[in-house]
């Protein structure tokens, strides 16, 4: 696809909110590097404080985590304080305000769970009652499914104050996105990733979305050179996996997809919260059908009993 250029002759600046953690500046700051290279005018980053950094010590669960991370975010998209969010897509609710959209997902990062421990170089060596540290439903109820003998602990934050946390509260292990770590040059803290058999990631894990007002042409066009193909059509089928469960990070579900060739392969989890019941399945298709696919699976799964897990975690839908 020939690499789209800005036909504005007025230098309009681009605008990125962007939450003030180390990570998100790590995210903005890439994709500002990127425009930078091809935009004529000024690129500047704005920093939003959402609701997820001021509730840092309340599970995310606990305060009904969809959208936690981009609200505020998105407010000043619709406002026009900003012209450009970044965000990571697995913060990103599936449904996007009406006037809003996702103007690109670039390439994937590490899509995998990482493996942090002072003690042990893989889960299957911590003994019999050891702890480990995630703020994930998803997380722990595949953990409790593995190891039901093991004490997962609520843990959230930053990397650092995880880190701290597991010192001080004497934690056999954390579990961290590999992909937050590699892009805050942190690899060297992790002992591995967990396979996806174990850990199924979230959705939209390791991929960024950059959200814009669907009226903005200009940018939209522009945007096209950090879009990557394969990586929208891998998330749409998740997003809409999770659109048809209508969760976020209060729902403990999974899912991947992945391009080989011209086909999707999708694969999906729904878990009761103590990991006792884990019901996963898998799809393929072509890649234009990725949101057909996510919707497709996500019945077969509430069918099988996933409607029961909802329904016992919300209670039956009206």
């Amino acid at each position: 696809m020939p690499e789209k250029t800005p036909t504005s002759t007025h230098l309009r600046p681009i605008r990125i909110g962007t939450r003030g953690s180390k990570l998100a500046l790590a995210q903005a700051n890439w994709v500002k590097g990127q425009l930078e290279s091809r935009w004529p005018g000024p690129v500047e980053l704005v920093v939003i404080k959402t609701a997820g950094d001021q509730l840092k010590d309340v599970p995310l669960a606990l305060v009904g985590g969809k959208g936690l991370f981009v609200k505020e975010i998105e407010q000043a998209l619709r406002g026009v304080q900003v012209d450009l969010g970044v965000h990571s897509l697995k913060d990103l609710p599936s449904a996007l305000p009406p006037e809003l959209c996702l103007g690109a997902v670039p390439a994937r990062e590490d899509w995998r769970d990482a493996f942090i421990s002072n003690k042990y170089q893989r889960l299957a060596e911590i003994p019999p009652g050891g702890r480990v540290g995630t703020g994930s439903l998803r997380r722990r109820v595949q953990l409790l499914h593995l190891r039901p003998d093991l004490e997962v602990v609520p843990l959230r934050g930053n990397v650092d104050t995880r880190l701290r946390k597991m010192a001080e509260m004497g934690l056999d292990a954390l579990i961290l996105a590999a992909a937050g770590l590699n892009r805050l040059g942190l690899a060297h803290l992790y002992r591995g990733c967990l396979p996806e058999e174990e850990m199924l990631p979230a959705v939209g894990q390791g991929a960024l979305g950059l959200e814009v007002r669907r009226d903005d042409g200009e940018l939209l066009e522009f945007l096209s050179f950090l879009d990557d193909p394969a990586t929208r059509a891998a998330t749409a089928a998740e997003r809409a996996f999770l659109g048809r469960l209508e969760g976020g990070c209060v729902v403990p579900v999974a899912g991947l997809g992945r391009i080989d060739g011209h086909r999707l392969t999708f694969e999906a989890l729904i878990g009761d919260l103590d990991g006792k019941i884990i019901l996963r399945d898998c799809l393929v298709g072509p890649p234009a059908e990725a949101e057909t696919l996510g919707r497709t699976l996500a019945e077969t799964l509430l069918a099988r009993g996933g409607q029961k897990i909802l329904d016992q975690l919300f209670g039956p839908p009206i």
